[in-house]
């Protein structure tokens, strides 16, 4: 780069520390970091150019080296992080609801959910062991968990089984999620 040095500085996002709330304990083995709070217990393996460290009461991330990698992902880290304390503490929660004629869904021993969405069968979805589940009367699916990333994945696999149509809106969409409308076809004279 013409000889030019080029300073590294930890994002924003990276620095700020994370507040722990009652009855949260983060434990550091290494780049093992285990998060444990009323809601259960996460954890995940960091990498090997940040450092998590813990004082009266917050968490934060601390960069070991100050490269273009240490720097880039550290708010990615702090991120992961708060992620974990709030899920043990609050936990997560997804809706998606059922739209169309015939289409609906159930719980069966509470670990699968039984799908009929226009297909020639049913289609059986066994839930991951962080994720529990509710169906409601008029088919509203209520996805919890203290991960986040598990009850996202969740709440979009289910979401595939019957994607949400164009035209009359029919299929499996978030509670919320605006389908954007298309036109049907119109006879010409």
């Amino acid at each position: 780069m013409n000889g030019q040095t080029v300073e590294f500085k930890q994002s924003r996002i990276g620095k700020a520390p994370i507040a722990l709330p009652a009855g949260v304990e983060v434990t550091v083995n290494g780049s093992h970091v285990s998060v444990k709070g009323p809601k259960g217990t996460i954890a995940r393996d960091f990498g090997s150019c940040v450092d998590v460290k813990q004082s009266d009461g917050h968490v934060s991330i601390v960069l070991k080296q100050l490269d273009a990698d240490g720097c880039a992902k550290s708010g990615l880290y702090r991120s992961l992080l708060h992620n974990m304390v709030v899920g043990v503490s609050e936990g997560y929660e997804k809706k998606l609801e059922i739209i169309g004629t015939g289409y609906k869904a159930e719980m069966r021993n509470s670990r699968e959910i039984i799908f009929n969405l226009g297909y020639s069968h049913p289609i059986v979805y066994e839930l991951p062991d962080e994720v529990t589940a509710e169906v409601s009367k008029d088919f509203k699916i209520t996805l919890k968990s203290a991960d986040k990333e598990v009850i996202g994945q969740t709440a979009a696999v289910i979401r595939s089984f019957r994607k949400p149509e164009p035209y009359k809106g029919k299929g499996v969409k978030y509670v919320g999620e605006i389908i954007q409308r298309k036109a049907g076809k119109t006879s010409g004279k």
